[in-house]
């Protein structure tokens, strides 16, 4: 077994109990610590051959890459961005979805001390113009897709920070190559000193992460946030050392870095990288877990849902030893299906773009369905009503952070030049998450929803996962999403929007009997007065549903 990097960062790796995890648990922060030269390059020199990613695509191409070569290639990678002039704090928009280059490319910004911005390559022209401006974007990086390099040409008059724009895999004019510069470039990259190094409190990536209102936030990590992911992949994802694994998520998001890069590596696991086409497929996804013997496994209930309409018994999983899930509530006959098929329990957790994981099912720990398990040593939870006194057991209460005693490693700095959204949430010694839930007599934390979000229904408060969960246990729902719409006498009433599993036919019978089953299940005023029987749910590339789109 090579070497892992676990013991460098943390004062203990193991633990008994979530009880010794919780007393214990304690991230050494060096001084002046770059991922890319502190993990990356280590490995590369003290075990190049160590294994780092296992890349494939939909079209049968695949690539698997050790630290040698990753540390190779993110040194070319910088050298030609230093070329095409970007410096240490300058801001570049990196839209490479899952195409391999992207590694390359964040490892090399990492190294320079340039700020990377992750973003989907769905972005239309207004939204790259609003990002552009809103952060100073300096350059743009893009991937081999028409409609996104034509809407950046078209957002490129109205952004006047936008120096420069490179591609992948294809040419056009105006536009730089990354892949012929980094064939020319050198594979030497010197770690920088002096002013040109970059401190533990320098903006290492800023991710634009939107709410239910208004315009998308600008939130900065510094260089220490990798450490703060040390306990997501380790002690939620349960990555090996040595092993591979497989976050289903795109880069453009936030959860890439929960499982695509930081707190994998710093684990000695490689990660696999699936580059399929926007459409996910379940079936595909499962032949990439047998053929490449992934180890753990972390997905939306979307993904695990359309999984297990596949027959998961056909496929060797017999490498997959553990499963997490995020971002989503989990239907019970997925999980028991996992469950039986497998011998997994899938394990629930909960954060933020802003934070690390900051509730989970952690390895010691019973598994509740349906919860999100207990907070993490690292975060200090409490649960307050709107008058901020914690509430009782049972109760809902927004979960909120209490920093006042110290600020968890991993957590953002701030809202990026956006003082007034920063005091909005995190005021006084306490960070607002926003997000409503309950808690029981052991500890566990139940989401309910958005505090924004939650539907006012003749004077009650409704979460709609609470309604989804309902939903998700009749035989005929696939999936859905529940909304308030506006109602004269009840201020607002519930809508779902269904997704039939196969063999269902939609009809007023079928909607009777879905409420009724509602009913029976929670509080009858949270039944859905208004159900509409759809083909498809939106959703984000990542798999995620839009709710907003409903």
């Amino acid at each position: 077994m090579s070497e892992n990097l676990i013991s460098r960062y943390l004062k203990r790796a193991d633990f008994d109990s979530y009880e010794d995890f919780v007393e214990n648990f304690e991230v050494i922060v060096p001084d002046n610590f770059n991922f890319a030269f502190d993990v990356v390059d280590y490995y590369a020199e003290h075990c190049p051959e160590k294994r780092a990613m296992v890349w494939c695509d939909d079209r049968g191409n695949e690539e698997t890459v050790n630290f040698g070569e990753l540390k190779a290639r993110s040194n070319k990678a910088a050298n030609a961005l230093v070329a095409a002039g970007i410096e240490k704090g300058d801001m570049v928009m990196v839209i490479l979805g899952r195409r391999i280059e992207y590694w390359y490319v964040i490892t090399g910004l990492h190294k320079i001390g340039a700020v990377p911005i992750p973003a989907t390559h769905m972005l239309k022209t207004a939204d790259l113009e609003y990002r552009n401006n809103a952060a100073g974007v300096k350059m743009i990086i893009a991937l081999d897709n028409d409609a996104l390099l034509d809407a950046v040409d078209e957002c490129e008059a109205a952004s006047p920070t936008l120096e420069k724009k490179m591609l992948i895999r294809c040419s056009r004019p105006g536009w730089l190559n990354l892949n012929d510069m980094m064939d020319e470039a050198s594979d030497v990259f010197d770690r920088p000193t002096g002013d040109k190094a970059v401190k533990n409190d320098d903006p290492m990536v800023v991710y634009f992460t939107s709410g239910t209102s208004g315009m998308p936030k600008m939130l900065i990590h510094d260089f220490v946030y990798p450490l703060g992911h040390i306990q997501t992949a380790k002690f939620w994802q349960n990555a090996e050392n040595d092993g591979l694994h497989f976050t289903v998520a795109d880069t453009g998001w936030a959860k890439a870095a929960w499982g695509k890069m930081y707190g994998q590596w710093i684990c000695g696991s490689a990660v696999m990288i699936y580059d399929y086409s926007d459409r996910f497929d379940g079936a595909k996804t499962l032949e990439v877990l047998a053929k490449h013997k992934v180890n753990t496994f972390c997905a939306p209930a979307t993904v695990y849902r359309m999984m297990a309409r596949e027959d998961i018994t056909k496929y060797d999983l017999s490498s997959l030893h553990y499963c997490v899930v995020a971002g989503e509530s989990m239907q019970p006959e997925v999980f028991d299906k996992v469950k039986n098929d497998l011998g997994i329990e899938i394990r629930e957790a909960f954060g933020q773009t802003e934070t690390t994981v900051s509730i989970a099912h952690y390895p010691w720990m019973k598994v509740k369905p349906g919860t999100l398990g207990r907070p993490s040593p690292e975060y200090d939870v409490d649960l307050i009503d709107e008058d901020g006194k914690s509430v009782p057991v049972g109760e809902e209460g927004q979960i909120v952070y209490r920093t006042n005693k110290r600020v968890p490693v991993g957590m953002f700095k701030g809202y990026y030049r956006n003082e007034e959204q920063t005091k909005e949430a995190w005021r006084d010694g306490i960070y607002y998450t926003g997000d409503i839930a309950t808690m029981d007599e052991d500890g566990y934390l139940t989401y309910v929803g958005r505090a924004d979000a939650i539907i006012k229904t003749s004077g009650y408060k409704v979460g709609p996962y609470e309604v989804e969960n309902a939903l998700a246990g009749h035989p005929a729902v696939f999936e859905s999403v529940v909304t308030g719409v506006p109602d004269p006498i009840r201020g607002k009433i519930i809508k779902a929007s269904i997704v039939l599993k196969d063999g269902f036919k939609a009809g007023e019978d079928l909607v009777k009997e879905i409420q009724d089953h509602v009913k029976k299940i929670t509080a009858p005023y949270k039944y859905p007065r208004i159900i509409e029987f759809v083909k498809e749910i939106p959703k984000t590339i990542s798999g995620k549903i839009k709710r907003w789109k409903q």
